[in-house]
């Protein structure tokens, strides 16, 4: 399987319609004092209560790499890499550059991810996140979609590999 640089998302269309809003995902990428860093490589997701991806957000990875052989190391982010990422078969504007270590954030409108076309219920925003010598961690954040009234906020931390995620859904 060959990846590209660019990203398609792998939101399937659904029944049920819910209002548009903006989705903000705020993530911290500790720094850490070890003898050989590297950026890490992050997946964020949004899953269904059972557990199936319902819209791939972003991957982050070493675009650089010549030939691509950034991509070959995207099966470190295991979790997202069974549930979404070994059956893609582009990344077009999902995928971007690994992020250094502080706060970080990445907005997704309706328009680009097509989210504000998921069917009511509860969901997770799940982010993943594995370092080349380094660990894997992953952070599920619990939401309901739509946000009920105004702009709704969830967060959960992580303990290595990623510090706090927030996710804000903006009416």
């Amino acid at each position: 399987m060959k990846l590209s640089h660019s990203l398609v998302l792998t939101l399937p269309v659904l029944s049920g319609w819910a209002t548009a809003a903006d989705l903000s995902v705020k993530f911290e990428i500790p720094q850490l004092n070890v003898a050989e860093y590297h950026r890490p490589y992050v997946a964020m997701w949004i899953e269904r209560a059972d557990q199936s991806v319902a819209a791939n957000l972003a991957v982050l990875y070493d675009l650089k790499k010549k030939d691509n052989a950034g991509a070959k190391w995207l099966k470190d982010m295991r979790t997202w890499w069974r549930k979404a990422g070994r059956d893609m078969t582009a990344m077009d504007g999902i995928s971007g550059a690994t992020r250094a270590a502080g706060e970080q954030t990445m907005s997704f409108g309706p328009a680009k991810t097509g989210f504000d076309k998921l069917p009511a219920g509860d969901y997770k925003l799940v982010v993943e996140a594995a370092r080349e010598s380094g660990g894997r961690e992953l952070v599920k954040v619990p939401f309901t979609w739509p946000a009920k009234g105004g702009k709704e906020t969830a967060s959960a931390a992580g303990k290595e590999e990623l510090g706090n995620v927030a996710l804000t859904i903006t009416p």
